[in-house]
């Protein structure tokens, strides 16, 4: 009778809405039941109920899940002050690097071994700080590998986040090369600006300190702090679509300079990220179990497929990981690579760029959202229990 009084697109909205109250109130519990990452039940949850056929297809539905993937990166750039890669130690910025370019030579040598798509370049190496973030709960702050491989992520997830930029701008619907030029131009031009904003703002601090207490004050019952950091996401939002350019990148950066230049407030960063990871961030998890295919774990060669990619991952980073043993040791190696394990966030968004693409099919799509879920479970839990012995 209810859908009879309003419209079939209105009662759909309305049915997701009762999917995400829903989702939002018992994903945590269910997740300390089956000793699952959060954002990987909220996946499983969204392909069940998505299977069931109680929900539909709605553009507010993607629009609400895209605003908090944006969100997610904009708390994942607050993990990271600026200042801490210009106060770098030289021997960790050469392993860093050298990591790095290890790992990308051994993905470029697996795709062209293997005559796959040149997006597994991407795919491969693909780091995000996401999930590698929550283990400074297990471990603490003052753990010498884990923040060696938080800087590490960083720089993985800002040259990822570069790649899809650049990568987007080719592989786009009816993009011709001026466009594919104007594209690049404006990445530079956005670059450029962002290095020069970043001394700007840091002359600007260190005449007038007080400017930031103005901006944010130390307590203030209107959430000054707050509203700013909104109008900045949302500003690097509209900046970046006008631009073309991928928001991601746009948000990541807006949030580390935020945690750059307004470090005095200790709390911004839990009260930014207990909004995103109680209201916002969901949803996207939520919808992208939506757009997976639960009949797909019935194709034992799409199973294969999300098993190898994950042993060559994991593999790989814990190989490329040896450049670090002696400086932290075997058993800390080994950790340090399972943490890079966990892209869970930023391999999704690749997989979803290659799949509206066209240059990867649905089945290598719902492979490697399955082996983004194997990761985050696999490495998460070899983590702990390595860690206790």
């Amino acid at each position: 009778m209810l859908a009879n009084a309003i419209d079939g697109q209105a009662f759909i909205d309305l049915k997701i809405l009762v999917v995400i109250a829903l989702c939002l109130l018992f994903s945590p519990y269910i997740a300390k039941f089956l000793r699952l990452p959060i954002a990987a039940t909220e996946i499983i949850l969204g392909a069940l109920i998505a299977s069931s056929g109680f929900i539909g297809k709605s553009e507010n539905f993607e629009l609400l899940a895209d605003v908090g993937f944006y969100y997610l990166m904009f708390i994942a750039g607050m993990e990271i002050n600026l200042r801490t890669f210009f106060n770098m130690e030289k021997d960790l910025v050469k392993k860093s690097v050298f990591y790095l370019v290890l790992l990308y030579l051994l993905s470029s040598l697996i795709v062209w071994a293997f005559d796959l798509s040149v997006v597994f370049v991407i795919i491969i190496p693909v780091m995000s700080v996401g999930l590698l973030s929550l283990l400074f709960r297990d471990f603490g702050k003052e753990c010498y590998w884990l923040n060696a491989a938080m800087i590490v992520a960083t720089l993985a997830e800002i040259i990822s986040i570069v790649l899809l930029t650049v990568v987007g701008a080719f592989l786009h619907e009816d993009t011709g090369i001026i466009d594919v030029a104007q594209s690049l131009l404006y990445l530079h031009i956005f670059l450029a600006l962002c290095l020069l904003g970043f001394k700007l703002l840091g002359v600007l601090f260190w005449w007038y300190p007080q400017l930031k207490v103005v901006l944010m004050p130390w307590e203030d019952k209107n959430e000054k702090d707050i509203r700013f950091c909104m109008a900045i996401f949302i500003l690097i939002i509209i900046a970046m679509v006008l631009t073309k350019l991928e928001v991601v990148l746009g948000s990541f950066i807006a949030g580390s300079f935020i945690a750059t230049f307004f470090d005095h407030k200790k709390d911004l960063e839990h009260k930014i990220s207990s909004f995103g990871h109680g209201f916002l961030i969901p949803i996207f998890f939520i919808h992208i179990g939506s757009t997976f295919d639960l009949e797909t774990l019935l194709d034992y060669m799409m199973l294969f497929k999300a098993f190898l990619l994950m042993f060559i991952m994991v593999s790989l980073r814990i190989c490329c990981a040896t450049v670090f043993l002696r400086k932290i040791g075997f058993r800390n190696m080994i950790l340090f690579g399972l943490s890079h394990s966990m892209p869970l966030t930023l391999l999704i968004a690749t997989a979803a760029l290659g799949y509206s693409a066209k240059v990867i099919n649905e089945e290598l799509y719902s492979a490697l959202i399955l082996t983004a879920l194997f990761e985050a479970i696999l490495a998460m839990s070899a983590i702990k229990f390595i860690s206790k012995y």
